[in-house]
């Protein structure tokens, strides 16, 4: 059996200052679920190397959220966000407990892990997620994905143009896609504004920030989507990491 976990922190200041948004307590206890559930999932799967309650809480409660922290607290409209290559179900999990009325999809391609998030989505009572098993580069050209999200989020599963290539075929024009990174430089907007050339987006702005806890510098990239992407977009499986554009 395994010992009980510490709880996470609440810093209702932080979240606050820092997103303009904080969890009701039911929320917290989502969170505090989530955190107990990554935990013993760990010991079948590699869901995470992050297990402290203050690592967790910041790398991936907090830093999930920071994405998308420019729709966090609009209420005026319900958006669909899919999380391509969530893994542990991060950033998705802990948007849709923070946003309930959104429509979130979790895209991995390891079936063992989206059976475990089919389980923990139900013991959370997040009736609005869904999961799907399935390659990027595949996915974007389904009808039942390609071009019908309005946020898709991205960690650093690739480089940034190998990442915009998962996830503008995703998105509806006028869309956003979010690429969460660590450190980013000048040559790397450079590389990613020619990718997004071919794939129909702009960069929107890109947010460089520091973490709240640990004082680590992170940065997201906001693209937009201003044209349809071609039909040839994402290419067959595996090209786009193997050739970026």
């Amino acid at each position: 059996m395994m010992p009980a976990l510490s709880p996470l922190p609440n810093p209702i200041d932080i979240w606050q200052q820092t997103l303009n948004w904080q969890p009701a307590a039911a929320q917290q206890q989502q969170y505090q679920r989530l955190y107990e559930a990554i935990v013993a999932g760990n010991q079948q799967l590699n869901l995470t190397r992050i297990i402290d309650p203050q690592d967790f809480w910041e790398k991936h409660l907090w830093d999930s959220l920071r994405g998308v922290q420019p729709w966090l607290s609009d209420r005026r409209t319900a958006l669909r966000l899919i999380d391509v290559g969530t893994g542990g179900g991060f950033p998705g999990l802990p948007v849709a407990i923070a946003r309930p009325d959104w429509t979130i999809t979790l895209l991995d391609s390891t079936r063992k892990k989206i059976v475990f998030l089919d389980t923990l989505v139900a013991e959370l009572g997040l009736a609005t997620v869904k999961t799907w098993v399935d390659r990027a580069e595949q996915a974007g050209h389904l009808p039942q994905h390609r071009e019908v999200y309005d946020i898709a989020a991205i960690r650093a599963v690739a480089t940034a143009s190998v990442c915009a290539e998962y996830v503008l075929p995703l998105l509806k024009l006028g869309g956003s896609a979010v690429l969460y990174r660590g450190q980013w430089s000048d040559r790397e907007t450079e590389a990613l504004q020619v990718a997004l050339d071919l794939l129909g987006g702009r960069i929107d702005h890109i947010d460089a920030f520091v973490t709240p806890l640990t004082a680590n510098t992170r940065h997201c990239i906001y693209i937009q989507k201003v044209t349809c992407t071609p039909m040839e977009y994402p290419r067959p499986v595996g090209i786009p990491a193997q050739k970026p554009l």
